[in-house]
């Protein structure tokens, strides 16, 4: 394998693990008191939209919901990215 395939495999990697870490930790921390701020976030997108061809309908529906643990947890996995291909 290649030196860029296998960097652009741990940069994917390490983005979708700190998402879900984040979302992880976001549920967790939901509606307990002093943590329950990294748990606020917002929804970003477009809901269903149809096309009906009279043959052919399909829908497409698109929602980002990030949250604030979510982005520290994108930038610290970027973070430790950068470490891990450094020392590579």
């Amino acid at each position: 394998m290649s030196r860029d395939f296998k960097s652009t495999f741990a940069f994917i990697f390490f983005l979708l693990a700190g998402v879900v870490l984040g979302g992880f930790i976001a549920s967790v921390c939901d509606g307990k008191a002093y943590v329950d701020w990294l748990s606020w976030g917002q929804s970003i997108g477009f809901n269903n939209v149809t096309v009906d061809l009279s043959v052919l309908t399909f829908t497409i529906g698109l929602k980002l919901n990030v949250t604030v643990a979510q982005i520290f947890c994108v930038a610290i996995m970027l973070i430790v990215y950068s470490k891990v291909i450094r020392k590579a």
